[in-house]
């Protein structure tokens, strides 16, 4: 699977690339037909609270379509976990429909 990264306005270093693409790639447990997996992060000021938010979009392409989640919190370790989580709920259910 072919994991792409963007980071939007900042540049990520390569431990959080390592770690984006190891958690990513885990999906291809769940559905193998995956074709490719884009992950975008973004801050996010928050006038609210005293730190900035992370956030995390991934789109992943699958045959027939793509399926999206975003996710925000304090890391962007905390967003891609819970986006991925979502993620994994939403190929589980296309996998169901599929049977």
């Amino acid at each position: 699977m072919n994991v792409t990264i963007e980071a939007i306005h900042f540049n990520a270093d390569s431990k959080l690339e390592e770690f984006i693409t190891e958690k990513v790639s885990k999906l291809s447990q769940v559905a193998d037909d995956i074709i490719k997996s884009e992950v975008y992060l973004s801050l996010e000021r928050s006038q609210s609270k005293n730190y900035d938010s992370k956030v995390a979009k991934i789109r992943v392409e699958v045959p027939g379509g793509a399926i999206f989640a975003e996710k925000k919190s304090k890391s962007f370790e905390e967003s891609i976990d819970s986006a991925l989580e979502a993620l994994r709920v939403q190929l589980l259910k296309r996998k169901e429909k599929q049977k």
